[in-house]
């Protein structure tokens, strides 16, 4: 595993295949008051590349045209987060995409647990540190520890979207996972818009 931190952009160069695995880092989880500061990508080959973003410099040429390649699908693990924060920082919509979370919702009805360390430990055998997941993205040099640990968050994307794609065949719900996933934009466009917390189907 090679993680690489990159200051502001990807290289022009860089390729990541028909699908990249994206997770954001910001300062909070109100993207109208806490910044952006981390994307983390990764083509699921065992590396990851880390994009770091100083306060209100976010022209990245590079990494905006990989975002909004539309022969490149993009894998979250709760898209309508990581959506909402680089549409409002970077302006990109960012499909097609795929949301662990929902996938995992939709196929793993036995249980109530879908974050990200769970479906690591249940799908890969594999056992998540998060103990960076509040500290400082702010600071202008992340360490070695909180690299890690965002590395991480993309890292295993891929393996569990394999996993969840069998068990959703399986239970004949991939139409329903893939519906609902294109509709993710949809409801970013309403959290933007003042309508966070609003069940707009509710009575």
């Amino acid at each position: 595993m090679t993680i690489t931190l990159h200051k502001g952009d990807i290289p022009a160069n860089l390729s990541f295949g028909p699908s990249v695995a994206v997770d954001t880092e910001a300062m909070g989880l109100n993207n109208h008051r806490d910044r952006l500061c981390l994307i983390q990508l990764s083509a699921g080959d065992g590396n990851a590349h880390l994009v770091q973003f100083a306060r209100g410099e976010y022209d990245a040429p590079n990494l905006k045209k990989l975002l909004a390649d539309p022969g490149v699908t993009k894998i979250f693990h709760y898209a309508r987060f990581d959506y909402a924060i680089l549409k409002h920082y970077l302006g990109v919509s960012c499909t097609p995409l795929y949301c662990t979370k929902i996938a995992s919702t939709l196929a793993r009805t036995y249980t109530d647990k879908h974050n990200l360390r769970e479906l690591c430990r249940e799908l890969l055998g594999i056992e998540l540190n998060k103990q960076q997941q509040s500290s400082d993205w702010g600071a202008a040099d992340i360490n070695d520890e909180q690299k890690l640990y965002a590395a991480n968050d993309v890292l295993h994307l891929h393996r569990i979207k394999e996993k969840l794609d069998v068990m959703l065949t399986r239970e004949n719900r991939r139409e329903l996972a893939q519906a609902t996933m294109d509709f993710i934009p949809t409801r970013v466009a309403l959290d933007l818009s003042g309508w966070p917390e609003l069940d707009i189907f509710a009575h």
